[in-house]
């Protein structure tokens, strides 16, 4: 398995369509001995434990300028906190991390995490202080250039918003390894391994606060879900059974947004994998329902892993198509890593009005010699203007998605049908690390910059890279 090392963080490699063809190792060693190129990315910030899932924050649409909009947005409700500099200033980026950075931990909330809104356009490289935030507050260190957004502490319950829900004594991050931005209806979505891989999962819906969704559509949820507490058939008045079977079991790994529901409410709805391979969905207002059973998607339970990433949580990539032709009405694409492969899973409407859900249709794989324990996608260009799914999670249409292979450390540009573009390693001239591994992937919205997470050398660092689009 490669690493980064201080002497080759990364080289870079074009190669023509239709590489995906390449057969066997003999194949793949032929072609990775073509053409060699080298770019220089950017150390943008060190510091960050377990770095994971990353996201340029992107513009907030607003729904005064876009009729048919189903939410009141942030750009209505919180105005100040999307202004340059401010923690979701359209240009920052949101980075997961299973430190608290010094907030006192919540108690019996699981494990540490956060996440934290970074400048990335600072020439010198931000090295985040280990303590910065024991105020457990959205506190900001190094001028401004990194303030924490949320973290698994008290200040961020679910009850300071919602102290009649169900999960009010979980928080909205906690080992945090999946996000989707919603830049449509609005809000912060992660997905959480708060007790590791086989103990329950959350998933939370935050407002620029970091604290979960005031004012929530229904105020048994909030704006978290945690385990079997927030399905629909209990947290509906007068109860209703699921539609579909399904609960958090196991750490949510990965998310997308997936839009408004298909039951005609114009209530958000977003899909959340866990680590067992099952998918659920979650709807705003009635609560969670299952989607997909267990093994749908390979799972990472039970995975052996070398000494290297004995400190780093296994996670899914997950983006979302919602150009598809009937019956299909969405499409997921979700890595693998354990099996260097990638499933494609198609979504249908199921059910009956008014509990139409999404559901399960046919699911197939993406199998490439490119593909290096593949552990996080990104769209190349992702959907930044529709109203109804906008988000760092959805594929733009026709748009291919970057594949961040942690085995190798290369990341591949890769069509939809599983065909790849290209391929690229990158390096650092004078760089501050070794032995670390990339471990996740973003695109900026106009799609000229990459983001990437890495873990290492040690168990306290991690970081995030920048290098351009291609």
């Amino acid at each position: 398995m490669r690493r980064i090392s201080r002497h080759t963080l990364f080289g870079i490699m074009a190669l023509a369509a239709g590489t995906a063809a390449v057969a066997g190792d003999a194949g793949w060693r032929a072609a990775w001995a073509q053409g060699i190129a080298g770019i220089d990315a950017r150390v943008v910030a060190i510091g960050i434990p377990g770095a994971s899932a990353i996201s340029q924050v992107g513009v907030f649409l607003n729904s005064t300028d876009n009729p048919g909009a189903c939410a009141y947005p942030i750009p209505t409700l919180f105005p100040s906190y999307i202004q340059p500099g401010a923690v979701l200033d359209p240009n920052r980026i949101l980075v997961g991390s299973r430190s608290n950075f010094g907030a006192p931990l919540a108690t019996g909330a699981g494990k540490e995490g956060s996440f934290l809104s970074i400048d990335p356009g600072t020439s010198t490289v931000l090295k985040v202080p280990a303590g910065f935030a024991s105020s457990g507050t959205q506190a900001s260190t190094l001028a401004g250039h990194v303030i924490m957004f949320g973290a698994n502490s008290p200040v961020w319950l679910n009850s300071a918003n919602n102290p009649n829900a169900k999960s009010a004594s979980y928080t909205g991050i906690s080992n945090p390894l999946g996000l989707s931005i919603n830049n449509a209806f609005g809000r912060i979505w992660p997905a959480n391994s708060p007790f590791g891989d086989d103990g329950i999962g959350t998933s939370s819906i935050l407002d620029p606060t970091g604290l979960p969704l005031h004012g929530a559509p229904n105020p048994l949820i909030g704006g978290v879900y945690a385990g079997g507490l927030t399905n629909r058939n209990v947290v509906t008045n007068p109860p209703q059974p699921q539609v579909i079977a399904g609960a958090l079991s196991a750490g949510a790994v990965g998310t997308a947004l997936l839009g408004p529901s298909p039951d005609g409410t114009c209530k958000a709805v977003f899909a959340v994998v866990t680590a067992d391979g099952a998918i659920v969905q979650e709807h705003t207002l009635k609560g969670l329902d299952g989607l997909a059973p267990a093994g749908t998607v390979r799972p990472l339970v039970g995975r052996d892993r070398d000494s290297a990433d004995d400190d780093v949580a296994p996670r899914f990539g997950v983006v979302m198509n919602p150009y598809t032709q009937a019956p299909v009405v969405r499409q997921l694409f979700v890595s693998e890593p354990f099996h260097d492969t990638i499933a494609v899973i198609n979504l249908v409407v199921f059910g009956t009005p008014p509990n139409q859900v999404f559901g399960l249709g046919a699911v197939s794989r993406i199998s490439s010699p490119w593909l290096k324990r593949p552990v996080d996608l990104a769209a190349v260009q992702r959907d930044a203007d529709n109203v109804m799914w906008a988000s760092n999670s959805t594929l733009d249409q026709g748009s291919d998605f970057y594949v961040a292979n942690r085995g190798d450390n290369t990341i591949v540009r890769m069509r939809q049908d599983g065909s790849v573009v290209a391929v690229r390693r990158f390096r650092l001239g004078r760089e501050p690390l070794d032995d670390a591994r990339i471990n996740g992937i973003a695109t900026s919205p106009d799609g000229t910059t990459i983001y990437v997470t890495f873990t290492g050398p040690g168990p306290r660092q991690g970081g995030v890279l920048a290098l351009p689009g291609f």
